[in-house]
Protein backbone atom coordinates (compact mmCIF):
# COMPACT_ATOMS: atom_id res chain seq x y z
CA UNK A 1 0.00 0.00 0.00
CA UNK A 2 2.39 2.39 0.77
CA UNK A 3 4.71 1.27 -2.78
CA UNK A 4 1.11 2.47 -4.82
CA UNK A 5 1.02 6.07 -2.14
CA UNK A 6 4.73 6.61 -3.20
CA UNK A 7 4.10 5.46 -7.25
CA UNK A 8 0.89 7.85 -6.99
CA UNK A 9 3.32 10.90 -5.40
CA UNK A 10 6.32 10.42 -8.17
CA UNK A 11 3.31 10.05 -10.64
CA UNK A 12 1.67 13.26 -9.47
CA UNK A 13 5.10 15.37 -8.61
CA UNK A 14 5.91 14.56 -12.76
CA UNK A 15 2.70 15.56 -14.11
CA UNK A 16 3.00 19.14 -11.87
CA UNK A 17 6.78 19.33 -13.05
CA UNK A 18 5.66 18.92 -16.59
CA UNK A 19 2.99 21.12 -16.82
CA UNK A 20 5.21 23.83 -14.70
CA UNK A 21 7.69 23.59 -17.49
CA UNK A 22 6.96 26.43 -20.17
CA UNK A 23 9.59 26.54 -22.79
CA UNK A 24 9.75 27.04 -26.20
CA UNK A 25 12.04 25.02 -28.72
CA UNK A 26 14.17 26.07 -31.52
CA UNK A 27 15.34 24.39 -34.23
CA UNK A 28 16.91 24.07 -37.65
CA UNK A 29 14.70 23.47 -40.68
CA UNK A 30 16.32 23.15 -44.37
CA UNK A 31 14.98 23.90 -47.68
CA UNK A 32 12.95 20.95 -49.10
CA UNK A 33 12.48 19.22 -45.80
CA UNK A 34 10.05 18.52 -43.41
CA UNK A 35 10.15 18.66 -39.45
CA UNK A 36 7.52 17.83 -37.20
CA UNK A 37 7.09 17.42 -33.81
CA UNK A 38 3.92 15.75 -31.65
CA UNK A 39 2.66 16.76 -28.27
CA UNK A 40 0.15 14.16 -26.16
CA UNK A 41 -3.15 16.52 -25.53
CA UNK A 42 -6.10 15.03 -23.56
CA UNK A 43 -9.62 15.54 -25.10
CA UNK A 44 -11.51 19.44 -24.19
CA UNK A 45 -7.84 20.28 -23.49
CA UNK A 46 -6.78 23.45 -24.30
CA UNK A 47 -3.78 24.28 -26.61
CA UNK A 48 -1.96 27.37 -27.96
CA UNK A 49 1.33 27.49 -29.75
CA UNK A 50 2.80 30.18 -31.36
CA UNK A 51 6.04 29.88 -34.14
CA UNK A 52 8.60 32.31 -35.95
CA UNK A 53 11.55 32.22 -38.01
CA UNK A 54 14.00 33.55 -35.88
CA UNK A 55 16.08 36.74 -37.48
CA UNK A 56 19.38 37.44 -36.29
CA UNK A 57 19.91 40.18 -38.06
CA UNK A 58 17.92 42.77 -36.22
CA UNK A 59 16.50 46.00 -38.09
CA UNK A 60 16.78 43.78 -41.40
CA UNK A 61 13.87 42.68 -43.19
CA UNK A 62 13.87 38.11 -43.34
CA UNK A 63 14.79 36.68 -46.67
CA UNK A 64 11.63 35.46 -48.56
CA UNK A 65 12.96 32.34 -49.10
CA UNK A 66 12.70 32.02 -44.98
CA UNK A 67 9.17 31.21 -45.56
CA UNK A 68 7.05 28.27 -44.11
CA UNK A 69 4.45 26.11 -43.77
CA UNK A 70 2.74 24.80 -41.26
CA UNK A 71 0.13 22.16 -40.46
CA UNK A 72 -1.41 20.86 -37.33
CA UNK A 73 -3.19 18.05 -37.31
CA UNK A 74 -4.90 15.91 -34.92
CA UNK A 75 -3.91 11.83 -34.40
CA UNK A 76 -6.88 11.06 -36.73
CA UNK A 77 -5.42 13.34 -39.68
CA UNK A 78 -8.14 16.14 -39.00
CA UNK A 79 -6.82 19.61 -39.82
CA UNK A 80 -6.50 22.43 -37.02
CA UNK A 81 -4.29 24.83 -38.11
CA UNK A 82 -3.00 25.63 -41.41
CA UNK A 83 -0.61 28.57 -43.02
CA UNK A 84 1.09 28.71 -46.06
CA UNK A 85 4.38 31.14 -46.74
CA UNK A 86 4.64 32.88 -43.44
CA UNK A 87 7.16 33.78 -41.46
CA UNK A 88 5.32 33.57 -37.83
CA UNK A 89 2.14 33.10 -36.80
CA UNK A 90 0.07 31.79 -33.72
CA UNK A 91 -2.79 29.43 -33.45
CA UNK A 92 -5.68 28.44 -30.32
CA UNK A 93 -7.97 25.35 -30.34
CA UNK A 94 -9.83 23.06 -27.84
CA UNK A 95 -8.93 19.71 -28.42
CA UNK A 96 -11.63 17.74 -29.51
CA UNK A 97 -10.18 14.23 -29.55
CA UNK A 98 -7.46 12.82 -27.60
CA UNK A 99 -3.95 11.86 -28.97
CA UNK A 100 -1.20 12.56 -30.17
CA UNK A 101 -1.38 16.19 -32.19
CA UNK A 102 0.94 16.89 -34.71
CA UNK A 103 3.04 20.12 -35.79
CA UNK A 104 4.82 19.64 -38.86
CA UNK A 105 6.76 22.79 -40.35
CA UNK A 106 7.97 22.79 -44.29
CA UNK A 107 10.30 24.81 -46.17
CA UNK A 108 10.10 25.51 -50.02
CA UNK A 109 12.80 24.29 -51.54
CA UNK A 110 14.91 26.77 -53.13
CA UNK A 111 18.78 27.40 -55.26
CA UNK A 112 21.13 28.05 -53.57
CA UNK A 113 20.13 25.48 -50.29
CA UNK A 114 18.99 27.79 -47.23
CA UNK A 115 18.72 27.07 -43.81
CA UNK A 116 16.72 28.82 -41.33
CA UNK A 117 15.78 28.23 -37.34
CA UNK A 118 12.33 27.65 -36.22
CA UNK A 119 11.05 29.31 -32.52
CA UNK A 120 8.15 26.72 -31.63
CA UNK A 121 5.89 27.65 -28.08
CA UNK A 122 3.27 24.82 -27.57
CA UNK A 123 1.12 24.90 -24.44
CA UNK A 124 -1.54 23.01 -23.38
CA UNK A 125 -3.79 22.24 -20.36
CA UNK A 126 -3.37 24.58 -17.82
CA UNK A 127 -0.42 26.10 -19.39
CA UNK A 128 -2.34 27.16 -22.01
CA UNK A 129 -4.55 29.32 -20.33
CA UNK A 130 -3.44 32.81 -19.95
CA UNK A 131 -3.73 33.93 -16.16
CA UNK A 132 -2.76 37.42 -16.50
CA UNK A 133 -5.36 38.59 -19.24
CA UNK A 134 -7.89 36.86 -17.00
CA UNK A 135 -6.88 38.90 -14.28
CA UNK A 136 -6.69 41.85 -16.29
CA UNK A 137 -10.10 41.23 -17.55
CA UNK A 138 -11.91 40.67 -14.37
CA UNK A 139 -12.19 42.50 -11.10
CA UNK A 140 -11.47 39.34 -9.09
CA UNK A 141 -9.17 39.35 -5.92
CA UNK A 142 -5.60 37.80 -6.85
CA UNK A 143 -6.38 35.12 -4.16
CA UNK A 144 -9.16 33.97 -6.12
CA UNK A 145 -7.41 33.88 -9.63
CA UNK A 146 -4.63 31.49 -7.61
CA UNK A 147 -7.71 29.42 -6.63
CA UNK A 148 -9.11 28.68 -9.49
CA UNK A 149 -5.77 27.89 -11.18
CA UNK A 150 -4.82 25.55 -8.26
CA UNK A 151 -8.30 23.65 -9.05
CA UNK A 152 -7.76 23.79 -12.67
CA UNK A 153 -4.48 22.12 -11.89
CA UNK A 154 -5.41 19.57 -9.31
CA UNK A 155 -8.55 18.83 -11.72
CA UNK A 156 -6.19 18.37 -14.99
CA UNK A 157 -3.88 15.44 -12.21
CA UNK A 158 -7.14 14.20 -11.17
CA UNK A 159 -7.97 13.36 -15.29
CA UNK A 160 -4.19 12.45 -15.81
CA UNK A 161 -4.14 10.10 -12.85
CA UNK A 162 -7.90 8.36 -14.53
CA UNK A 163 -5.81 8.16 -17.89
CA UNK A 164 -3.42 6.15 -16.45
CA UNK A 165 -5.85 4.07 -14.41
CA UNK A 166 -7.86 2.92 -17.45
CA UNK A 167 -4.11 2.51 -19.38
CA UNK A 168 -3.26 0.18 -16.75
CA UNK A 169 -6.55 -1.94 -16.79
CA UNK A 170 -6.50 -2.14 -20.37
CA UNK A 171 -2.75 -3.69 -20.22
CA UNK A 172 -3.79 -5.89 -16.71
CA UNK A 173 -6.59 -7.14 -19.28
CA UNK A 174 -4.44 -7.79 -21.97
CA UNK A 175 -1.26 -9.24 -19.70
CA UNK A 176 -4.76 -12.24 -18.81
CA UNK A 177 -5.64 -12.57 -22.23
CA UNK A 178 -1.94 -12.79 -23.56
CA UNK A 179 -1.16 -15.36 -20.40
CA UNK A 180 -4.26 -17.11 -21.10
CA UNK A 181 -3.31 -17.55 -25.06
CA UNK A 182 0.27 -18.80 -23.90
CA UNK A 183 -0.90 -21.83 -21.60
CA UNK A 184 -3.29 -22.89 -24.43
CA UNK A 185 -0.52 -23.04 -26.41
CA UNK A 186 2.19 -24.58 -24.38
CA UNK A 187 -0.92 -27.20 -23.59
CA UNK A 188 -1.25 -27.78 -27.52
CA UNK A 189 2.34 -28.08 -27.93
CA UNK A 190 2.68 -30.25 -24.94
CA UNK A 191 -0.17 -32.76 -26.82
CA UNK A 192 1.60 -32.20 -30.35
CA UNK A 193 4.68 -33.63 -28.81
CA UNK A 194 3.50 -36.18 -27.00
CA UNK A 195 1.52 -37.58 -29.69
CA UNK A 196 4.21 -37.35 -31.78
CA UNK A 197 6.32 -39.28 -29.30
CA UNK A 198 3.57 -42.13 -29.47
CA UNK A 199 3.40 -42.29 -32.79
CA UNK A 200 7.14 -43.10 -32.86
CA UNK A 201 7.12 -45.71 -30.49
CA UNK A 202 4.17 -47.10 -31.78
CA UNK A 203 6.05 -47.17 -35.44
CA UNK A 204 9.04 -49.04 -33.90
CA UNK A 205 7.04 -50.87 -32.37
CA UNK A 206 5.66 -52.22 -35.53
CA UNK A 207 9.04 -51.83 -37.25
CA UNK A 208 10.82 -54.07 -34.46
CA UNK A 209 7.66 -57.23 -34.78
CA UNK A 210 8.15 -57.20 -38.66
CA UNK A 211 11.55 -57.75 -38.25
CA UNK A 212 11.28 -60.15 -35.21
CA UNK A 213 13.15 -58.83 -33.52
CA UNK A 214 10.92 -58.29 -30.46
Amino acid sequence: MNFQRQNLFVVMVSIVLSWSRVESIRFDLEAGHTKCIADDIKSNSMTVGKYQVVNFNEGLPLPDAHKITIRVTSSNGNNYHYAEHVDRGHFAFQAVEAGDYMACFFAADVKPSTSMTIEFDWKSGVAAKDWTNVAKKGSVAAMEIELKQMHDTVQSIHDEIYYLREREKEMQTLNVSTNSKMAWLSFLSLLVSVSVAGLQLWHLKSFFEKKKLI
